[in-house]
This record gives C-alpha cells, structure tokens and sequence, in this order.
C-alpha cells in the first residue's frame, strides 16, 4: 500500500520516535505513515552548514521508497525542500513552511520557539521568502540543542517560559514549537500558555495526507504534453 514517508534527517532515533508519536493520531485517515532516521544526518541540525549538508544522503533515501505517496522533511528549516520537489512529483511538504501556514490561520501574529540562537536567522531568512515578516511577532531561542530537548527537566519548563514571553512581550496570539524535536511538549506547552500551539510534524503530515488525497501535485503533467 502506498505510504506517507515522513524523513527525520537528524540521526536521532529518538527524535523519530517523537515524531512518530506525535502523527500517530493522524494514521486513522487510512494512508499508511512510515517514520525514517537519516543515518548520514548529525545527532542534531543546529546550523545551516548541518542542515544542507543532510540534503543529497536525504534524496538518496527519498529515492529508495518504491512505495512513497508523499514525502514529509520533518526538519524546521525544510532542508532540501525544493530539490525533493524537483526530484519527484508526489506531494512534497516541509514542516516549516506549513507550521507557518498553518498558524496563520490560528492567530493574526505568530510567535516561533527556536531551539539555539544560530537559529533564528535561518527562521528569518524562510519567513522573509515567504513574505510573512509582518505577521511574526518574535522568535525567542531556548538555549538547548536538539539533545537536550529529551530531557523533559531542561525543556518543558524553558518552553513554556519561552511561550509566554513570546505571548506577553512580543503579542503572539500562536506559537510554533521550532524544532521536530519538541513534538510531545505541544500538549502541556498549550495548557500552559492558554494558545494554540502549532506542531510542525503534526501540521504537515495533516498537509501531505490531504494533497494524497486530492492527487495534488506541484508537477501537473498537462494530457496534450503526455
């Protein structure tokens, strides 16, 4: 049966295992979800430097699902985004990119809870392309690699610290959790904060099953072209 690929390209199994958790619920709709490690990828994706260098071993993997229906990069900051779209014509879908579109239409200003400092420039530089600046209330960094983040003791209690500030100081009627890596923080982190919280992961597995479902494609192959 044709199956969702969702790629963590991290090597942390650990932060797969969160992800598959996280879109678990999401199986009931009936397509299949298959949740992949990139063994190639660092422990954790903290710079852009990490982040392209993930993207030829991630192709490499992308390609070898004979039976994907669409394909998830399960990285805030969608490395290799578009050279999987240039590769395939299933449904390609970021989780960045859709976590934003998806807080959109949450809230009127959107609040991003980043992991590290070195961070939030390469946030700026995907919300700048995607003409949403003015719609960003703040992007407030933890402090804490994508390790620390298992360590429920050292991040839950920064995450909601970091919410409500994003909340109170910078305006932010939503947030988004910035990293795959925060995935199963997003029920306590809403409680805490009383907004709406945006999974990335969750966000857009919801997007990819809906454009399988709708044979939507960025590739139209027009019948007078076949």
């Amino acid at each position: 049966m044709k199956t969702l690929i969702v790629i963590n390209p991290n090597s942390s199994q650990a932060v797969t295992d969160g992800i598959d958790a996280a879109v678990d619920p999401l199986r009931r709709f009936g397509i299949p979800i298959r949740c992949l490690t990139l063994a190639q990828g660092p422990p954790g994706i903290e710079s852009q430097r990490q982040a392209d260098l993930t993207i030829a071993p991630m192709l490499a993997l992308a390609a070898d699902q004979q039976d994907a229906a669409g394909y998830v990069i399960a990285c805030f900051g969608d490395p290799g985004l578009h050279a999987l779209r240039d590769q395939t014509a299933l449904p390609v879908v970021g989780i960045q990119e859709v976590s934003v579109m998806t807080a959109l239409t949450l809230g009127q200003r959107f609040g991003v809870i980043a992991i590290l400092p070195t961070s939030i420039p390469r946030h700026l530089r995907a919300f700048g392309a995607m003409g949403v600046l003015d719609r960003l209330a703040g992007d407030r960094a933890l402090g804490l690699g994508v390790a620390d983040l298992a360590d429920e003791s050292k991040s839950l209690a920064a995450m909601i610290a970091t919410g409500k500030r994003l909340r109170d100081e910078d305006g932010a009627n939503v947030l988004i959790m910035g990293c795959a890596g925060m995935a199963r923080y997003r029920a306590p982190l809403q409680e805490a904060t009383g907004l709406p919280v945006v999974e990335p992961t969750q966000a857009a597995v919801s997007a990819a099953l809906g454009q399988i479902c709708l044979s939507l494609s960025h590739k139209i192959q027009r019948a007078d072209h076949a």
